[in-house]
């Protein structure tokens, strides 16, 4: 079969074959309204409306209301049980939190994380209003309910009873007509005779793909870094200031020809899909097969079990039973002797009898003998012993061993060993070791989570001493007390049924130079809501090119103009050594980062300059040549320039003018911040490696806090083990 034949095969394929590419992964019906998220899946508007609700207790209000065109409101909403109790509640003010206003059940919060991948979806103050419909599948969904219901036609909306069927649709007037009703209603030599029509649809889209942020413009460009369309002002002065972007046809060429190019691969490879399909297929009959033996072998082994137990148990209690008949005859004999010896009875009447003997020799004939049984039923009296043990303590099963090995029986064989997650693990002076579990059929009991630092004290063999946490039930786990400036290495296993798994492949972490410093950022001290994006738990941070920033250049005619917008660490060092790390975004355009001192966050906030110069400070960042002469001397702060995928590290006094490309380093994917208080000096790393970058001194007379700054479009995060302890309390 040749390409052309087999691409006409794929289109040719009836559409109703597409129905999994168009249900909702949240409600697993097909897409109504729906919206394009940050990271390219789409969900259904009133999921997405039903998430934000869920994923937040009682913080509402009436702020992030939708505002999309064409968007469902609340009348034409499926409400889900979960809706309708929060309208309940909402209606009946039984909700009197401060984040309520009474009628209305829109979500405060803003972040959830994506059905599809699970990442956090931050849709920022706007809300909902901020994201695309995604017109083209929901033409798709409305062409699929079309083929699907091809017996129910659509009616014109015009025709008096009884309707006529549709047989175009018009997309500027948003109605579907008949032939009579559409040459009526858009008669030649008029305005609607140049109106847009399509078959008959139920779904009619705008022509024009609008801006969600500036609603009254048109999208013209493509973000690359965002990976959405955009329009001017969101490039002049918006949120996409200083990203790469791209003309919309330019993208659209681009995307389509990728697009095409991956189908026609598709198709390609046709053959080799359809041997892997049956080789599925193969696997599928071999595991419903090799399924069935394992459960009549597994019937078999139980039942011998059974078996065996039953004959044991049978053998048991006929001993039991005859212990017990035997024991009884015992005791009831020891009680007919005993009763002899009650007074008119037995024993002890004939006793009585023989003594009215009066011949001498017949007394004596019979007396020897019954004086015999009289003194040994008197020795029983004075030695009492029941004839027969009541207990059956030789009849108590000890099985707990026994229950134990039943208990241990393995099923499953050796659990496969977990993989140590490097991008979710961090180490400092405490270390969050994160795993991921082997992804097979049977889960584990726990895992046990080894350690040891490098270099330290060694057995016979030359070989660090292993330590061991407790068990672990989870992914994670925290290690506590590792020393300083040291490398350890971690491993970890699992252990199913007693059976544990082999080790993990062993991973090395260096940890900082001192113990890690937690701080969230300031949101009170010289921070600026204008041109600074705070996040809502005060760990990111970033940097928008507003309007102010293009009035304050456009003062200035000649030279260059740096406006710097700085933020601090909530919390201060004023003794011994800290440290601390965060990431800057990639496409980050300037951002400096490090520390500075109390004195100089008051000169920086509370006299801002509006200056053309950038030699306004000695680490301004730029090659002006003034900044060098006095850089060896202690300042009261440190900053070193991020940008632009690179570290730009000042320059030595009196040496490489003209040369950068030893000061200019590829930007770490994280870096580490340490600051040696009581000696006055501070230290940039790269904080995967804990390699030292670059050092210097630095003037600690007061209170020192971290610092940055950022100009145009950039982005800080810090490492979320460095805030951990800090939102606890909060």
């Amino acid at each position: 079969m040749s390409a052309v034949s087999r691409r006409n095969s794929i289109v040719s394929v009836p559409i109703k074959n597409i129905e999994r590419e168009l249900i909702c992964p949240i409600c697993k019906e097909l897409f109504t309204h729906p919206l394009i998220l940050p990271c390219q899946h789409s969900v259904c508007h009133k999921c997405v409306r039903e998430l934000l609700l869920l994923n937040h207790e009682d913080s509402f209000d009436a702020g992030s209301e939708c505002s999309l065109p064409g968007s469902p409101g609340p009348r034409s909403r499926v409400p889900s049980p979960s809706m309708e109790r929060l309208d309940r509640l909402a209606r009946s003010g039984s909700i009197s939190s401060p984040g309520w206003r009474r009628g209305s059940v829109t979500p405060r919060v803003t972040t959830f994380p994506c059905p599809g991948c699970q990442h956090d979806v931050d849709l920022g103050e706007r809300g909902m209003s901020m994201l695309f419909r995604n017109f083209t599948l929901e033409s798709i969904v409305e062409r699929y309910r079309q083929a699907a219901r091809a017996a129910v036609a659509i009616m014109c909306n015009m025709c008096k009873p009884p309707q006529q069927e549709a047989t175009k649709s018009c997309m500027d007037c948003k109605a579907s007509y008949c032939n009579e009703c559409f040459k009526f209603h858009h008669p030649w030599g008029t305005p609607k005779a140049q109106h847009e029509y399509v078959g008959p649809t139920m779904n009619f889209r705008p022509k024009v793909l609008m801006c969600p942020e500036h609603e009254m413009e048109k999208v013209n460009m493509y973000c690359e870094v965002c990976r959405r369309p955009v329009c001017h002002l969101c490039k002049l002065g918006g949120s996409h200031a200083n990203h790469k972007v791209t003309s919309m046809s330019s993208a659209y060429k681009i995307l389509k020809e990728k697009l095409s190019k991956s189908i026609h691969y598709l198709i390609s490879k046709e053959d080799q899909v359809r041997t892997q399909i049956s080789h599925l297929e193969v696997l599928i009959n071999e595991t419903e097969e090799n399924g069935q033996v394992a459960e009549c072998g597994a019937y078999e082994h139980f039942e011998r079990l059974f078996q065996t137990l039953q004959e044991r148990k049978s053998e048991m209690l006929n001993s039991i039973a005859q212990s017990r008949m035997r024991r009884l005859e015992q005791l009831r004999g020891q009680v007919e002797e005993y009763q002899g010896m009650l007074e008119n009875s037995g024993l002890v009447g004939y006793a009585q009898e023989v003594l009215k003997e009066t011949d001498q020799s017949c007394f004596v004939q019979t007396a020897k003998q019954l004086h015999t049984r009289i003194a040994k039923s008197t020795e029983s009296l004075r030695t009492f012993h029941p004839a027969a043990d009541p207990s059956f303590d030789e009849f108590v099963l000890e099985t707990s061993r026994e229950e134990t090995l039943l208990k241990e029986l393995c099923f499953g064989g050796v659990p496969e060993p977990p993989i140590i997650d490097l991008s979710r693990s961090r180490v400092y002076n405490e270390g969050l070791l994160c795993w991921q579990l082997a992804e097979d059929t049977l889960a584990t009991d726990h895992q046990v989570l080894e350690y040891r630092r490098l270099g330290a004290e060694q057995d016979e063999e030359g070989a660090s001493h292993w330590r061991l946490t407790d068990r672990v039930y989870g992914p994670s786990t925290v290690v506590c007390d590792l020393e300083a400036n040291s490398l350890y290495s971690f491993r970890v296993r699992s252990c199913r049924n007693s059976l544990y798994s082999p080790y993990s492949p062993e991973v090395t972490f260096h940890t900082p130079p001192a113990p890690a410093f937690g701080f969230l950022f300031n949101d009170n001290c010289g921070f600026s809501s204008e041109r600074l994006a705070l996040s809502k738990r005060r760990d990111s941070v970033e940097s928008m090119a507003g309007m102010a920033f293009l009035l304050a250049a456009e003062r200035v005619q000649t030279g260059s103009y740096m406006g710097l917008d700085y933020i601090i660490g909530d919390t201060g060092i004023s003794q011994g050594r800290q440290y601390w790390a965060f990431r800057v975004e990639p496409h980050s355009y300037l951002v400096k980062v490090g520390v500075a001192s109390d004195s100089k966050l008051l000169e920086w906030f509370h006299n801002p300059r509006d200056t053309s110069s950038p030699r306004y400070d000695h680490d301004s960042g730029h090659d002006s040549g003034s900044e060098d002469t006095c850089y060896d001397l202690s300042q009261p702060f440190t900053l070193l320039t991020v940008g632009m995928g690179k570290m730009f590290l000042p320059k030595a006094s009196g040496g490489d003018h003209g040369d950068h490309s030893n000061r200019v380093l590829p930007m770490p994917q994280r870096i580490g911040v340490c600051l040696d208080y009581d000696a006055g000096r501070v230290y940039f790393y790269d904080a995967d490696t804990m390699r030292c970058l670059y050092e210097r001194q630095v003037d600690c007379s007061g209170t020192m806090y971290p610092a940055f700054g950022l100009m145009g479009s950039g982005k800080v995060h810090l490492e979320e083990f460095i805030t951990a302890k800090r939102l606890s309390y909060m």
